[in-house]
C-alpha cells in the first residue's frame, strides 16, 4: 500500500506517482508534461461505497482519481478485508486531483452530496457500517469554510438533519487495484451494483433536494 503523503505543487498532500492515473477520456486530459501549467488541487470525499463515487468524477478538469480508505487507525495499513471489519474507524474515500482554474471545488461538492444520502450517517444504501459514513475531508481552510456553507444551504432542502462529516484531510491508502476504476473494469456488475443498493433510485427521485444553486466558483 503507498500512503498518499508526499507534497507535490505545495499541496497538503499528494498522488504518487506510481499510482494509476484516472482513465478520463475528455479532451480536458493533459499530457503529463502540461501539468505544470495547471493549478492542480486535491480533495477528498467519503460516500459510502467507493466504486460510486469514483464514477461520478469522471469529467473535464478532473486529473487524477484514487479510491481507498482514510480517517482511521493507520498504525497498520489497511486492507478491503480489514476496512470492511468496521473495527478500524477508516472510510471508504476518494481522492480526486484536479484543475482548479477548469472546476471548481463547490462544484465538486455538489456531485459529491447529489450522488448520496446526506441524512445517513449509519452507512450508504445498502452498505451499511462505518465504513461507510458519508464525509468530506478538507485539504484547505478554505474548503472547510465551502464545505460547511454548500451543507447549510442544502439543510433548508431538508427536514432531516444532514449529517454529513466535515473532517481535516489525512493520510489515504489506495484500495487494491481491482477496486480501482471498477465501474469501468466490470461495467455491467457495476451497475446492478449501483441499482439494487437503492442509490440510483434514491437519486433519481431525490434530484431536485440534492442540489443548491451555486453562487459562484470557489
Amino acid at each position: 500500500m503507498l500512503c498518499l503523503t508526499t507534497s507535490i505543487l505545495a499541496m497538503p498532500h499528494a498522488m504518487s506517482k506510481n499510482l494509476p492515473p484516472h482513465s478520463n477520456t475528455s479532451p480536458s486530459n493533459s499530457k503529463p508534461n502540461d501539468a505544470t501549467k495547471k493549478e492542480l488541487t486535491l480533495a477528498t470525499f467519503a460516500g459510502g461505497c467507493f466504486w460510486c463515487m469514483q464514477s461520478e468524477f469522471n469529467f473535464g478538469g478532473i486529473i487524477k482519481t484514487v479510491v481507498g480508505y482514510t480517517g482511521g487507525d493507520n498504525r497498520t495499513p489497511p486492507t478491503y478485508e480489514s476496512v470492511s471489519s468496521g473495527t478500524t474507524g477508516h472510510f471508504e474515500a476518494i481522492l480526486i486531483q484536479y484543475d482548479n482554474t477548469l472546476v471548481g471545488y463547490e462544484k465538486l461538492i455538489e456531485i459529491f452530496l447529489s450522488n448520496i444520502d446526506p441524512t445517513d450517517d449509519k452507512g450508504q444504501f445498502a452498505d451499511r457500517g462505518s465504513q461507510y459514513r458519508p464525509a468530506i475531508f478538507y485539504h484547505t481552510r478554505k474548503q472547510k469554510e465551502t464545505a460547511e456553507k454548500y451543507i447549510s444551504r442544502l439543510q433548508k432542502n431538508f427536514e432531516e438533519k444532514i449529517k454529513v462529516q466535515v473532517l481535516p484531510a489525512t493520510e489515504l491508502f489506495p484500495a487494491e487495484e481491482y477496486h480501482q476504476d471498477y465501474y469501468q473494469k466490470n461495467p455491467n456488475r457495476y451497475k446492478q451494483y449501483k441499482k439494487y443498493s437503492g442509490r440510483e433510485a434514491f437519486i433519481k427521485d431525490n434530484v431536485d433536494r440534492l442540489r443548491v444553486k451555486i453562487e459562484g466558483k470557489e
